[in-house]
């Protein structure tokens, strides 16, 4: 597909902001950025039109049957489409042709004098004569649409504007949308008190803006598009709300009914980064931090897109009730940048039900399954499967249930200062896999343990030295795999696979046995 050069090197100009604000004043409609783009993309190929239009302004095509007058500009196609002027018309003199003429064109040329040339006219049987000479394609004209130039430029043109525009005082933007700061419709605290008690009434929202216009009487006989940008203006500005759709849907909240859990970060999810050298990693260890993908691994690898995306569940959520949004969950969840939270409907695959969901962006995390991993007594472990509902908003969440069968695992008891594990049997109805699944009996005991160790100040080092120790005397090979030394430290530290395996390679108190399996070194 032919482009433009001004398109992959675009300028937003005083000009074209004056333009687009006055574009904005006719259509009385707020826009998107993209559609603000393609009007200016538009206005180039206009002005590109005009300019074209003026200089061949009485060009005509050249055509060796047709006959010239001197003045007469001449386009020669298949010497470039280079443009000329006749300057002389003298009769032809050729023995095996009669009747034709020789006309004299100059060309411009900016270097030197104009380059004059001769070429035969009134002759009929000339091989480059053309039955037609009134319609053709001047140079410099192009096939190219705006839908086509922003189609293959589109972050080259994109960009530049957003950035002028955001530098306009004149022009506001909100959820997404541009408007003159003056054509806002004025949104008084009376509207507001009454959208915080429509709110109120509906458990905090979400609600639409439309919604809450209907609710409220309306703001006046503006267009509805207008009355929506204006109030949505107004919400954003005023702390009592937050905005909380996913992309291309706006939806209010009140803060206030918001979870506490969104404002604070659950505690089994604080993180707190330990800087390490990756070049400690082997393949084989940066393979198994891709494997399990936490949410706070910073992986080379872009996730692929997928209709499902499948993770396992680590204690830290399985306790905090959430998912984490690392790079393949990113794919299924909205995470729209305009705002920190977004509201999500979260629905069991098993039966339907439907949980208010929450989207944290910043802290990387989904809230909401807390319900849904006590309703399927889900263990710590379980491959949890996430794709798309039928509608936006909608995230379907899901698991490979079984009837319940007995199974041996592991099992967290903290005694004498040491986190201490042993086997035994337990009944589960979900796939899991089985190095990184635990249980624990007393939850109360162990959340004392893990406050007590905190507060301590243990070193990652020595709460995988306590691990390896504890965890080995269960294998008979006196090894641990390194996936079930990343679950369970995430009970006492929220800590990143790379960060455990730096430390496993780096401190003299381990030892790497092949596979990923680790022993204290000297046994």
């Amino acid at each position: 597909m032919p482009s433009l050069s001004w398109a992959k090197q675009f300028t937003v100009t005083d000009d074209d902001l004056e333009y687009l604000s006055e574009f904005l004043l006719v259509t009385e409609t707020p826009l998107k950025i993209d559609a603000l783009a393609r009007e200016l993309v538009q206005r180039r190929l206009n002005e590109q039109a005009a300019t074209l239009a003026d200089k061949y302004k009485d060009v005509k095509r050249y055509d060796p049957a047709a006959a010239y007058q001197v003045g007469q500009k001449l386009l020669f196609a298949h010497l470039g489409s280079i443009v000329g002027t006749v300057q002389a018309v003298r009769a032809g003199v050729n023995p095996e042709v009669e009747n034709f003429s020789v006309i004299e064109v100059a060309f411009e040329n900016e270097d030197t004098q104009p380059d004059v040339r001769q070429f035969a006219t009134d002759f009929p049987n000339h091989a480059l004569s053309q039955q037609e000479n009134t319609d053709f394609t001047l140079p410099g004209t192009e096939t190219l649409t705006a839908e086509d130039i922003l189609a293959s430029s589109r972050d080259a043109i994109v960009r530049p504007l957003e950035h002028k525009l955001r530098e306009n005082e004149e022009i506001v933007s909100v959820a997404g949308l541009w408007f003159p700061k003056s054509l806002v419709m004025d949104v008084n605290q009376g509207h507001l008190n009454l959208c915080e008690a429509v709110l109120d009434i509906s458990e905090g929202g979400p609600l639409s803006t439309q919604d809450l216009i209907e609710q409220i009487g309306g703001l006046g006989n503006a267009p509805a598009d207008l009355q929506i940008f204006s109030l949505n203006l107004a919400l954003s500005q005023d702390n009592r709300f937050d905005e909380v759709g996913p992309k291309d849907q706006v939806l209010w909240f009140l803060k206030r009914a918001e979870p506490a859990e969104i404002a604070t970060v659950p505690s089994f999810l604080r993180y707190t980064p330990i800087n390490y050298d990756e070049a400690l990693l082997s393949a084989e260890m940066k393979a198994l931090e891709a494997e399990i993908d936490d949410e706070w691994s910073e992986l080379d690898e872009e996730a692929e897109a997928a209709d499902e995306v499948t993770i396992t569940l680590g204690y830290p959520h399985r306790r905090a009730g959430t998912l984490p949004l690392n790079a393949k969950m990113r794919l299924i969840f909205p995470t729209a940048r305009r705002t920190a939270r977004i509201y999500v409907t979260l629905v069991d695959g098993q039966d339907g039900e439907e949980f208010p969901g929450w989207v944290v962006r910043k802290e990387r995390y989904v809230l909401g399954l807390a319900k849904f991993y006590k309703k399927h007594r889900l263990p710590v472990g379980a491959y949890i499967h996430i794709s798309h509902g039928d509608a936006p908003g909608k995230i379907i969440v899901n698991f490979n249930a079984h009837k319940p069968r007995t199974e041996y695992i592991t099992l967290i008891n903290p005694k004498d200062n040491r986190m201490t594990f042993q086997y035994d049997r337990r009944s589960i109805g979900a796939e899991y896999d089985d190095l990184l699944i635990f249980g624990v009996d007393d939850l109360a005991g162990l959340d004392e343990f893990v406050a007590q160790q905190q507060q301590s100040r243990k070193t990652l080092v020595g709460i995988l030295h306590n691990l390896v120790t504890e965890l080995s005397r269960t294998s008979p090979q006196g090894t641990v795999h390194a996936k079930m030394l990343y679950s369970t430290a995430n009970v006492l530290r929220r800590v990143s696979p790379g960060e455990i395996f730096a430390e496993l390679v780096s401190s003299e108190d381990f030892e790497e046995v092949g596979n990923n399996y680790w022993k204290l070194a000297g046994r």
